[in-house]
């Protein structure tokens, strides 16, 4: 007996050493034990395998009869306990919103004091619109899917150019003369397949943007004009929804959190008129360094991670400039203009 009884052990220690599931190790010591009892059911009294096994298939039957009352036992103890704590057992577990490839995948996130699992959970939940796919939108986009960001929405009615490889690194040059929005689309679930992403192809107008605003949490502004940058301001202030903003020119960025409704100034308090013709080239007409649409943009997609989840102070009553060409960043106070015709009316929460 005492035999039997050491292989039943080697043969647990080999299954413990290759990390075989307890499940299936047990299954192997159980037909241990079956092979055992054939053995003393089969062969005739005196056989020499019967006494090296004990002699008797009656302790052998003691024995699989106590390790069957064990497992009753247990099993029967977790069924006592899953009753008597239901509400445990039905309490909301951070963890059972994600997959487990979602949880390994936001890891570095969750691990964070200022984020953790409930700001994780934040930034699933989010609805985050981005007005513009081109330089700015590119890197934003991509890290609001990589962050986990539950919805995306994205509207550009623009097609992908050969000009805006250089810095628009959501595209690719086999997306030349696609739709930028499907473009960015197909690389941001490429790169996130656990996010929704919307795509709109058109202009942003009037007569749609307040529908549109109304679905999202947050807006970010990547665009290159004065028009829509407006546009987008009033609709964000009339619908309490933060904006964030980047503009670029040549090797300099900026970058802020216009959010009235919680504090500080709109975009047209410190813009009050769009400037005249030639003042603020676009960046086909200055031009722009490759890498600064990526580092604004990144740093827009940080504010609205910040914006989401409450951590640290997002940048309202604030711009950040970033000069590229002397690697020199500073930020700049902003103040409401009581004469806004936006957000005049506006007061600061106290």
């Amino acid at each position: 007996m005492g035999l039997v009884l050491i292989i039943a052990a080697a043969l647990w220690g080999i299954c413990a050493v290759l990390k075989i599931p307890y499940a299936l190790r047990g299954l192997m010591i159980g037909l241990l034990w079956l092979a055992v009892i054939l053995l003393h059911l089969l062969l005739p009294d005196g056989n020499a395998l019967r006494q090296a096994t004990g002699g008797s298939a009656a302790p052998w039957l003691l024995l699989g009869g106590l390790a069957l009352l064990i497992l009753i036992y247990r099993e029967a103890l977790k069924w006592a306990r899953s009753r008597a704590q239901p509400e445990q057992q039905t309490k909301p577990n951070t963890a059972r919103s994600f997959s487990e490839t979602e949880l390994n995948r936001y890891a570095r996130h969750i691990v964070m004091r200022e984020i953790g699992g409930p700001g994780q959970k934040k930034l699933k939940k989010a609805r985050v619109l981005v007005i513009g796919a081109g330089g700015l939108g590119s890197p934003a986009l991509l890290y609001l899917a990589a962050a986990g960001v539950g919805t995306i929405g994205v509207i550009d009615d623009d097609e992908v150019d050969n000009s805006n490889l250089q810095r628009q690194v959501i595209h690719r040059d086999t997306d030349i003369g696609s739709a930028k929005v499907f473009s960015a689309k197909a690389a941001m679930e490429g790169q996130n397949p656990f996010v929704t992403v919307r795509p709109y192809k058109r202009r942003l107008e009037p007569e749609m943007a307040a529908e549109l605003f109304a679905d999202y949490d947050l807006i970010l502004d990547g665009t290159d004009n004065f028009t829509t940058r407006y546009l987008s301001n009033a609709m964000a202030v009339k619908l309490d929804k933060p904006l964030i903003s980047g503009a670029l020119s040549q090797w300099e960025g900026q970058l802020s959190v216009f959010d009235p409704a919680t504090s500080g100034p709109c975009y047209q308090c410190i813009f009050p008129e769009a400037p005249a013709p030639g003042l603020a080239p676009s960046c086909a007409e200055a031009g722009v360094i490759g890498p600064l649409p990526g580092v604004v943009g990144a740093m827009m997609a940080v504010e609205a991670i910040k914006v989401i989840t409450g951590a640290g102070a997002a940048l309202r009553s604030e711009m950040l400039i970033y000069d590229a060409l002397w690697g020199e960043t500073r930020k700049i106070r902003l103040k409401k203009r009581d004469d806004c015709p936006v957000c005049g009316g506006l007061q600061d929460p106290q």
